[in-house]
């Protein structure tokens, strides 16, 4: 997809090469909001890898204002076993707060939406803490709807690895 230009000058793009540090950095921005800053341990080596790298495992647009990245999306493919057919994750969404009421996140969401629509994605879906009501009454904007009748779950660390040797 090409790079859009907003209104005020800002460029939506795909990142690229060189992109890392500012990615990280919003990655990090993004964890200390949601009360978790401690818990990033990506380094611009991983991202490196991850999204340049000889098979991409995730994509990201980036917000560049000014030369500077100030806002991203980081997605990946997902499958539905269901209708056989491939959709979009989107992991990290996160716009500076200087830059914030710009309508950053909302370009970016278009975006990927586009993406979506392009490669024939029927889905494109991502969570949200139910705690964030501001990114909530967002996403409801445009139009996103909540799967209230599952939840995510995750198995981490110590409980990993038991559950690999069972």
């Amino acid at each position: 997809m090409p790079a859009s230009t907003l209104s005020d000058g800002a460029l939506v793009r795909e990142a690229r090469p060189g992109d890392e540090p500012a990615i990280l950095r919003c990655i990090q921005a993004l964890a200390a909001y949601v009360k978790e800053p401690d818990a990033v341990v990506n380094t611009v080596e991983r991202l490196t890898e991850t999204l340049f790298g000889e098979r991409p495992a995730a994509f990201t647009h980036v917000v560049e204002v000014d030369g500077d990245v100030v806002a991203i999306a980081l997605w990946f493919t997902t499958y539905s076993t269901w209708t056989g057919e491939q959709g979009m994750w989107l992991e990290d969404l996160w716009v500076d707060d200087a830059f914030r009421g710009r309508g950053y996140g909302r370009a970016l969401v278009q975006t990927l939406a586009a993406v979506c629509v392009e490669r024939g994605f029927p889905r494109f879906e991502w969570t949200v803490l139910d705690w964030n009501a501001p990114s909530i009454a967002f996403y409801r904007s445009l139009g996103a709807v909540g799967m209230d009748e599952s939840t995510t779950q995750r198995v981490t660390g110590d409980a990993l690895a038991r559950l690999a040797t069972r």
